[in-house]
């Protein structure tokens, strides 16, 4: 999992980046003094982050802020606070745990468990024994058979499936298709894609290859999303 931290206070901020180097569950970092930068670097590669640890009392922008600036983005947070008060505010944006300055390596393990749980259940549809479904095309709905998706993207608040033969713009979330696709047919493999397992001809390390009607696409794979789809496979090796 790749990660920011946000904290005007430098200690604890380089404390944060001391036990994010030492767990093996995260990847990358990015850290920043004040939640200004972090919403404009957020801007540029959102796709990349997995989690936020996140101070309240900052100056210009404060962390209550910073949430509701980011609005319903599907990165977790993890409040890293000195006072107790912001509990109630943290609740209401459903953050993945709250921790307590001065924060111990133990209790920021059990935070991190608790993001990476949270993570798998999110990337996992739920099972469905149809075999197909029907998109609103103009207006006619259109019968569309899972084996002919080879993958469904997130642009903004649409997704577009992508068939052998045409592409389907929808007004819909990433969450409401996972919920929709069969879980033993697709995988996410990153924050914007998820895959038809059966269409995957290669995997790289940052890319899987697909075929599709005009040659091979290459799709971003994230490191924590391929490290699942790894496990789930059947892989032959030495």
């Amino acid at each position: 999992m790749n990660c920011l931290i946000i904290d005007d206070d430098k200690l604890s901020r380089k404390l944060l980046e001391k036990f994010v180097e030492k767990t093996d569950l995260l990847d990358e970092y990015y850290s920043f003094s004040n939640a200004i930068d972090a919403i404009n670097f957020l801007k540029k590669d959102d796709d990349e982050i997995d989690l936020i640890f996140l101070d309240i009392e900052m100056p210009d922008m404060n962390g209550v802020e910073f949430m509701q600036s980011i609005g319903d983005h599907p990165v977790q947070i993890i409040v890293v606070s000195s006072k107790e008060k912001y509990a109630l505010d943290a609740i209401e944006y459903n953050v993945t745990d709250y921790l307590l300055k001065p924060v111990t390596y133990v209790r920021f393990l059990k935070a991190i468990e608790k993001a990476v749980s949270k993570l798998h259940e999110e990337m996992l549809p739920s099972s469905s024994s149809k075999d197909d479904f029907f998109i609103r095309n103009n207006a006619s709905l259109k019968r569309v058979s899972y084996d002919d998706v080879i993958w469904v993207e997130a642009m903004e608040n649409y997704i577009v499936v992508n068939t052998y033969d045409e592409r389907y713009t929808i007004h819909f979330t990433m969450k409401a298709i996972m919920d929709q696709l069969p879980v033993e047919r697709f995988f996410r493999i990153h924050r914007s894609y998820i895959v038809n397992r059966r269409k995957i001809e290669t995997i790289k390390t940052s890319t899987v290859e697909v075929n599709t009607s005009e040659g091979v696409q290459s799709l971003p794979i994230g490191k924590s999303y391929r490290e699942l789809l790894l496990r789930d496979i059947n892989l032959l090796s030495k």
